[in-house]
């Protein structure tokens, strides 16, 4: 098991898995809102073709949570960003 924390919250996930994975594991399904109506995001389309489901990762903004495998230690956080055309 890996141990990684979600602003803040400690978690554990299986090693292997992406962070989306991580965090639908432990009941997590929204981690982001849209730039308009600020209606929850999680996880679309999984394949790393949409911006649905960024977070930010030990620091590093917009990254997709369905295509980031999780590493031992990672501090995953809510995205301040809220699409492709805010990522860095």
């Amino acid at each position: 098991m890996l141990r990684f924390s979600f602003d803040g919250r400690p978690l554990e996930a299986r090693e292997g898995s992406t962070v989306a994975g991580a965090l639908l594991r432990n009941g997590i399904v929204s981690w982001r809102e849209t730039r308009g109506r600020h209606r929850p995001r999680g996880v679309f389309c999984g394949i790393g073709t949409c911006f649905d489901c960024l977070v930010d990762v030990n620091g590093e903004r917009a990254v997709r949570a369905c295509l980031r495998l999780l590493r031992d230690g990672d501090r995953v956080m809510t995205s301040s960003s809220r699409g492709a055309g805010d990522a860095p």
